[in-house]
């Protein structure tokens, strides 16, 4: 029974260590919308060099038709999460006054 307790309370500390404090700030969202527009831009960025060494002879067609499927996705993402946020855009206008 005393060895139990003595777990509970070192998981316990454990815990209220890794917790974050109340006066520190949540994070904010700007930083992974930031983070997810850079990551959008290096993917096209990637795929536009990789097809252009493709044009000269630099890259095999392997890597090309990877390189283009990635930024594909990535722009099929980026144009689902605009028409989301268009959608809970006209949602907000029809919201009564």
């Amino acid at each position: 029974m005393d060895l139990s307790r003595t777990i509970a309370q070192a998981l316990a500390a454990g815990g209220y260590g890794a917790a974050r404090p109340a006066t520190e700030p949540a994070p904010r969202p700007e930083g992974a919308l930031s983070a997810a527009w850079d990551s959008f831009s290096r993917t096209l960025a990637e795929g536009e060099r990789t097809a252009l060494s493709a044009m000269n002879g630099g890259a095999d067609p392997h890597a090309l038709v990877q390189a283009l499927s990635q930024a594909e996705l990535a722009v099929e993402a980026a144009v689902t999460v605009r028409n989301k946020v268009v959608e809970a855009y006209q949602e907000i206008l029809r919201m009564p006054v």
